[in-house]
């Protein structure tokens, strides 16, 4: 069946703020109309309201909802299915049911990489066929290992007995140190190399628990700037399922980069660095004595970008330290392990089990182990090396194969002209807002987790300045001198590109996305014209425990937003459901005069969800089939009135 004509799976309800048979756009009339202050600050704090007369009562948050599959059509079948009658026998059977369309086989087409070779074919038609519903990760062409094990020279790998590797979660199969393995690849090139630092060269001062060196340049030839750090607050109550934190950053010092100034819905680069412990820790695994970790290097760099992050790519040298590179400069934990640093590691490893096992997951035969690796949950560079102690590669080679270690960016949840001109705020100061969410994962140590790396940084700095305010002091920022290493960029993502104008508009928000809307909802207050048409949905688990920035949005918090929370016993709803609840609205902002609806999560499930959303409300009030309705909503993209920015 054509997807055009499948039934909804979400219809647009009937409410007060829903009418899905009215086609014309109106205002919203049960919106209460209110005059804009003079003044509103930034700080002001008022109660925040769960519900309104205006909106409908449900709840959302930002956990992402599962997508449905897309089914074959009819072709698409009866193109599988004539491609699995043409294979030698036994390779599948099918047996037509009578009165009965022909569907594909659901059980089974191949039993191994050859058949599905045939299946394919050699062309590029089979393989655009099958593409859309293929993980993309070689299964298919997994070579399976000999299931004898009962050989006489079957020697079995005796598996590391260590809690790291126990954590990979391993399905080796019968892997013997005998099996011959197939399309491992090459030791990879070294890049780097380290040399004596000349002694002609002025006394290198690294200060690397402070800031990065100078040439871990974002966009040179701007450096990265030490923000200080004016002020930092937790804005979730105990218990909430994740910790969210609110920056203020003084950027009064920050250098002039060719005209581009900060504005309402920007966003920043952070570059964080790993933790001083996990950097000490792989120093310990790879034996790298103490007295060398800090004691200047000339550092050598083949044709390439690396230590800068988007310089030219060139060969360098550098004074440096191992620690800075290793601190600042290589990604230790957030990219999953790649067949270049498991080959490096299985050419350093002495004990012949942790070799082969490392040989293995690089070969033909063990894709499919690969892939569970790295699809798997996160696996940090320390726990690869405590899984197999034995390997030790030199720390040149290592940095020769490990990811630069890569920018976080977040989006300012201020106006900075009205940060600026808050009450309290010294003359002449400049700041910038922003909220971070910290995100966890189980760590391979039994019982522990371990936080991201751009989020566990801001974390580590909030809690500073958090512990020295409660511990009587005064003013933390001057006396713990914390700063936060930031470049402001181009300021050229979607949200700060489509923000202006005097339209009305529709802001949905889950988690820290809502962050953004606080800039744009602020700035709006400012004209009493745009007073009137905001409107904001606002997703969370538990408004009692991690509802950010309530009762900051003015004294009119009441009337323009909605809190839906997706954990409210009895009526738990996710932001997509209350988007078709509000479809008047949508319909009115989209076909309004330089009305815009923007869309702001923290996860992929939310933004599907949204726009599947939107889609349906276009269906039911424009009358437009499934097809149209997501050309109505890519052409308001196009046009700037549909902004989406999820991560």
């Amino acid at each position: 069946m054509d997807v055009t004509s499948s039934p909804r799976q979400h219809a647009v309800p009937t409410t007060e703020t829903s009418h899905p048979n009215d086609p014309i756009p109106h205002e919203p009339a049960s919106i209460t109309k209110f005059n804009a202050p003079r003044n509103v600050p930034s700080n002001s704090s008022f109660r925040s309201s769960h519900d309104s007369l205006s909106w409908s009562d449900s709840s959302d948050s930002e956990a992402p909802s599962t997508p449905n599959t897309e089914p074959m059509n009819d072709q698409q079948a009866e193109e599988l299915v004539d491609k699995l009658e043409n294979l030698p026998a036994p390779s599948v059977e099918i047996t037509p049911k009578p009165d009965k369309a022909r569907r594909a086989s659901t059980t089974l087409i191949s039993e191994d990489a050859e058949g599905m070779r045939k299946l394919l074919g050699d062309g590029e038609t089979g393989t655009k066929l099958i593409e859309k519903y293929c993980c993309g990760g070689g299964c298919c062409f997994v070579k399976t290992l000999p299931p004898d094990t009962a050989g006489p020279n079957f020697t079995p790998v005796v598996l590391p007995d260590n809690e790291a590797f126990r954590s990979l979660n391993l399905k080796l199969g019968p892997l013997s140190l005998d099996t011959k393995l197939e399309q491992t690849p090459e030791l990879p090139h070294e890049t780097v190399s380290f040399d004596v630092a000349p002694a002609t060269e002025h006394k290198h001062v690294a200060e690397v628990l402070k800031k990065p060196p100078p040439f871990v340049q974002p966009h040179p030839p701007y450096n990265v700037f030490s923000a200080p750090v004016h002020h930092a607050r937790e804005l979730t109550k105990p218990g909430a399922q994740k910790r969210t934190f609110h920056f203020d950053i003084d950027v009064t010092d920050y250098p002039d980069e060719g005209g581009v100034d900060f504005k309402v819905g920007g966003a920043i680069g952070i570059c964080p660095p790993n933790p001083p412990e996990m950097v000490d820790d792989v120093f310990d695994q790879l034996g790298v004595p103490k007295f060398v970790r800090d004691k200047p290097t000339l550092l050598k760099t083949k044709l390439m970008r690396w230590p800068t992050i988007w310089g030219d790519e060139m060969e360098r040298e550098l004074v440096t330290t191992r620690r800075e590179l290793l601190t600042w400069c290589a990604d230790l934990q957030s990219t999953p392990p790649t067949k270049q640093l498991l080959r490096l590691m299985a050419e350093y490893a002495e004990a012949p089990n942790e070799k082969q096992i490392l040989l293995y997951l690089t070969s033909a035969q063990g894709q499919a182990a690969f892939c569970d690796l790295r699809t798997g949950s996160h696996i940090t560079v320390p726990q690869l090396l405590h899984a197999f102690p034995s390997s030790r590669p030199p720390l040149h080679a290592l940095l020769s194969v490990l990811p630069q270690l890569m920018p976080r960016f977040y989006s300012l949840s201020n106006d900075p002209h009205i940060s600026s001109a808050r009450p309290g705020i010294p003359g002449g100061r400049r700041l910038i807002e922003m909220a971070v969410t910290i995100h966890e994962d189980p760590d391979w140590r039994e019982g522990k987790t371990r936080t991201g790396l751009g989020s566990g940084f801001l974390e580590r700095i909030a809690q500073q300045f958090i512990e020295a305010e409660q511990s009587g002091i005064r003013d933390p920022a001057h006396v713990l001198d914390l700063t936060v290493p930031m470049f402001r960029g181009l300021m050229a993502n979607p949200l700060s590109r489509q923000f202006g104008g005097d339209g009305p508009m529709m802001l949905v928000g889950a988690g820290v996305g809502m962050a953004p809307f606080r800039g744009f909802i602020l700035n709006r207050l400012k004209n009493a014209n745009c007073a009137n048409k905001i409107w904001l949905v606002q997703g969370v688990r538990d408004a009692m425990l991690d509802e950010i920035y309530q009762g900051e949005l003015g004294a009119h918090e009441r009337e323009i937003k909605k809190v839906v929370q997706s954990r409210k016993v009895g009526s738990a709803r996710y932001v997509q459901d209350e988007v078709r609840m509000q479809a008047d609205v949508v319909w009115f902002v989209i076909n309004a005069l330089d009305g815009r609806i923007f869309v702001c999560g923290s996860s992929k499930g939310m933004g599907e969800g949204v726009h599947r959303a939107l889609v349906d409300v276009a269906m039911e009030k424009g009358n437009l089939n499934h097809d149209e309705a997501e050309e109505f909503w890519e052409k308001k993209k196009e046009g700037g009135q549909y902004v989406a920015e999820t991560w």
